[in-house]
């Protein structure tokens, strides 16, 4: 099986593990935002999941800073994911990359940590005790104002572009709908690529270079003529021109 197909099962699996199956009740679940006290750049968390109720986390954080997560328990199925702001693809999932996370993050907004029990622990509705670390370090990259780069009226973007992409679980490379927030006039900018029901995709560049994403695979990026080629794993490719990175 490859990495996507991987994450495919580890997805579906999870969302057995979160529904309980077709005819159970809804799970038990919360919400606990995450504050930092002032000049803190670290928290810790402890708590329980018991059976198929899990525990979300959210905190806000900015473009470009770097979020880290590590999470110990006593139930060797007690994991986390962390989804980036108003989607539910995880950029981690950590039933396939264990209890550490520590990453540049692309788009400001609210991240959610999940923690949660795999189904075979849950089913038979043993529980976890865990201990959660977060920490955010960094400046936040702030988007341009309007004064200096006119924003498409009523959104947060500078500019859109129709982009050729392949992303993820498409059978062939089609067009998606890409917006820029631009940090600067330096190449520096957060990238969102839209396609399908709502599906979306972010990633930082920093000084025209592709640097981050909210995808869980590594980020490449070649260059063909004023095309910026960026591959995320194996699994999804998208082509940004330079036009929309930097504007002009």
């Amino acid at each position: 099986m490859n990495k996507f197909s991987s994450l495919i099962a580890t997805a579906l699996i999870l969302l057995l593990s979160v529904a309980g199956g077709a005819n159970a009740a809804a799970p038990e679940a919360r919400s606990e935002r995450v504050d930092f006290a002032s000049g803190a750049t670290s928290r810790v968390i402890k708590g329980q999941v018991k059976g198929f109720a899990y525990v979300d986390y959210p905190l806000h954080a900015g473009a470009g800073q770097t979020l880290s997560v590590e999470m110990k328990s006593s139930n060797a199925s007690n994991y986390f994911n962390i989804n980036p702001p108003g989607s539910e693809m995880s950029l981690f999932i950590g039933s396939t990359s264990g209890s550490r996370f520590s990453g540049v993050l692309p788009v400001e907004g609210d991240y959610t940590v999940r923690v949660y029990l795999m189904r075979n622990a849950a089913r038979r509705n043993e529980s976890g005790n865990y201990t959660l670390t977060l920490g955010l370090i960094g400046e936040p990259l702030m988007a341009t104002p309007a004064g200096k780069d006119a924003l498409i009226p009523g959104t947060p973007f500078h500019a859109s572009a129709k982009i050729a992409c392949a992303p993820p679980f498409a059978a062939k490379e089609t067009t998606c709908e890409a917006f820029v927030i631009r940090h600067g006039f330096d190449g520096t900018a957060t990238v969102e690529i839209r396609w399908g029901d709502g599906l979306k995709r972010r990633i930082l560049f920093v000084k025209g270079q592709a640097s981050a994403s909210d995808a869980p695979d590594a980020v490449s990026m070649v260059r063909h003529g004023d095309v910026n080629v960026v591959s995320l794993g194996n699994s999804e490719r998208f082509d940004i021109p330079d036009a929309l990175i930097f504007g002009g």
